[in-house]
């Protein structure tokens, strides 16, 4: 596989780096926003949006090798401004069918393990939570991949991960 050099120069000469690009980092990006909670319809704009301002700066990259980083740190700032824009709002899908709908127990018991989870998630290291919301929304990314969006050693990822799932666990404890 092509370095993120390689690909940016090929590109910038006219190759097909672009589709590689976006190959190797969609799942990254769309990582972003998901973990926001942004509807599939906002998670996209992001997403969209995202690759936009990559093409935009291109050629002002001074890292290449930081660009799952930049990916992310943008996709950021993209999802916080939907976040923003759209207030605190709850979108419903009104086309579903009603027998779909969960008991309201449920519902109870679903949001107050989300709202302490979410509290708890909060109040880890910004590190932490990046490291988890990768996880949790992108599993199937390598740790090379997921270091290099956090800008830390792949040798570090694992017990970075471990470390800061065990700090969850004991912050979900304490909340009960």
């Amino acid at each position: 596989m092509d370095s993120n050099t390689e690909v940016l120069l090929g590109w910038r000469a006219g190759l097909h780096g672009w589709d590689a690009l976006v190959e190797r980092y969609s799942r990254l990006v769309w990582s972003v926003p998901r973990s926001f909670r942004l509807s599939h319809t906002d998670a996209a704009d992001v997403y969209q949006c995202t690759w936009l301002c990559l093409a935009e700066h291109l050629t002002r990259l001074r890292r290449p090798e930081h660009l799952g980083a930049w990916l992310v740190r943008t996709a950021t700032r993209q999802s916080i401004a939907v976040v923003r824009a759209r207030g605190r709002e709850v979108s419903f899908d009104l086309w579903e069918p009603e027998s779909a709908l969960p008991a309201p127990e449920e519902v109870v018991l679903t949001n107050d393990r989300q709202r302490r989870l979410w509290a708890a998630l909060m109040t880890l290291n910004e590190r932490c939570q990046r490291l988890l919301r990768i996880a949790a929304h992108s599993p199937e990314l390598s740790y090379a991949q997921v270091a290099d969006a956090l800008g830390i050693k792949v040798g570090s990822v694992g017990s970075t991960r471990t470390r800061c799932l065990a700090d969850l666990r004991r912050k979900l404890g304490d909340l009960r």
